[in-house]
């Protein structure tokens, strides 16, 4: 049934051709024998180049040319989220380091340590998220 509609689609844009070639060849200005002439040498060759259509081949070819397009619409995806992630994480330290600065300014020790801590883990926690997604 698909080879089916492989060739009927070639079918029809075979049959497109012939009729684009035909009319040309008819408005062109010479007398009426030689263009019928030339509109038989065109369909005689074109259908010799249909003949020659691996039909497997051209569905083959498309399928590798799509299954590609795929592979890099994911590449641009992951790229995507990569990017994002890094800003995340880069929003993250930022607002680690804001809380440490918060916590010196007090001047509270205990605080200071505290906050030192969760900024040590945001970082961790960020780097391995990063590290996950380049790798991945």
């Amino acid at each position: 049934m698909s080879n089916n509609n492989n060739k009927n689609g070639m079918g029809k844009f075979l049959a497109g051709a012939l009729v684009g070639a035909g009319l040309g060849i008819l408005f062109a200005p010479k007398k009426g024998s030689e263009t019928r002439k030339e509109v038989k040498d065109k369909f005689l060759e074109l259908l010799e180049q249909v003949k020659n259509i691996d039909i497997a081949e051209v569905r083959e070819d498309f399928e590798r040319r799509i299954s590609e397009l795929e592979e890099e619409i994911a590449d641009l995806d992951r790229e995507k989220v990569l990017k994002i992630a890094k800003k995340k994480g880069e929003d993250i330290k930022r607002h680690a380091e804001d809380l440490v600065n918060l916590a010196i300014e007090k001047g509270t020790p205990v605080l200071e340590k505290a906050a030192d801590e969760v900024r040590q883990k945001a970082i961790s926690v960020t780097k391995n998220v990063l590290d996950k997604l380049e790798n991945n």
